[in-house]
Order: structure tokens, then C-alpha cells, then sequence
């Protein structure tokens, strides 16, 4: 029997595929547990839509990342923060700061967890890497000042 499997199913298949099982197999375990569907044309069709709309989502999605690389490389973020003895900070600059410093300077809404930097503890310039998506990243200076 043929069968569509709506789910990732150990030792059978991958959500999407279409796979030959037993009928028994189909009938007692993945219908009744709605992990497949019977592979009929409708479904066939239905599995083919969402896979083609999945594609187009992540090719536009690395367009969209690619265009905030361009925009982003080399650009210059300053972080005001308090300052104690020798230019040492109080407490760190993370990614959420830098993040949220890069929305207001460049209008670019970039999630602190896309961007890679070691806790900022001394004023001056560093350099954070954002990964944007697959084989995208940039870099771009962080400037500390008091």
C-alpha cells in the first residue's frame, strides 16, 4: 500500500515522503496514528504544493538575508555604558544590546541570536560576526564608548 507520510516515522521515512509498506502495517499503525495519509492523487498533489511553497519561503528568505549582509558589512555600531576604573564596564555588553542598537542605528532587525561575540567588558572596538543563514554571514565593528 502506498502511503504519505504526514510525519517522520523511525525506520519507515521522512514527513513528505511517498513509501510502499504492508498493508497490515498501514492499516494497524500509521493510519490510525494519522502519521500517513493513503497516497492518493489529491494528496499527492497537496504534498507537492507545500513542498514547492517550502522552497520558495527559504529562497526568499536567503534573498532577504543576503541583501541585510550587504547592508550590514562593515557598518559601525556605538554602545554608550558606564564605565568604572581602568575602562572597565559594569556588568557586559551581549548580543541583545548589540542587537537591539542595530535596530535603532541601522533599522536592521537582526535577532540577538544570529549574532556571535564574546561579552564586551572594556571600552573600545570589536568585531561581532552575524550569521544571517546558510553560507551568510557578515561582520560589522561594535564600538564601546563611556
Amino acid at each position: 500500500m502506498k502511503v504519505l507520510l504526514n510525519q517522520d516515522v523511525k525506520g519507515t521515512g521522512k514527513k513528505g515522503e511517498i513509501i510502499d509498506v504492508s498493508d497490515g502495517y498501514a492499516r494497524n499503525f500509521l493510519l490510525p496514528r494519522k502519521m500517513a495519509t493513503p497516497a492518493d492523487a489529491s494528496a499527492v498533489n497537496a504534498a507537492n504544493i507545500q513542498k514547492s511553497a517550502a522552497q520558495h519561503r527559504k529562497f526568499t528568505a536567503g534573498v532577504k538575508a543576503r541583501e541585510n549582509a550587504a547592508a550590514l558589512e562593515g557598518k559601525r555600531i556605538t554602545l554608550h555604558a558606564r564605565v568604572g576604573e581602568n575602562g572597565k564596564l559594569f556588568g557586559a555588553i551581549t548580543a541583545k544590546e548589540i542587537s537591539a542598537a542595530l535596530k535603532e542605528q541601522q533599522g536592521i532587525d537582526l535577532d540577538r541570536k544570529k549574532i556571535s561575540v564574546d561579552p564586551i567588558k572594556t571600552t573600545g572596538e570589536y568585531l561581532a560576526k552575524a550569521s544571517l543563514f546558510e553560507n551568510v554571514s557578515t561582520t560589522f565593528t561594535v564600538v564601546v564608548t563611556e
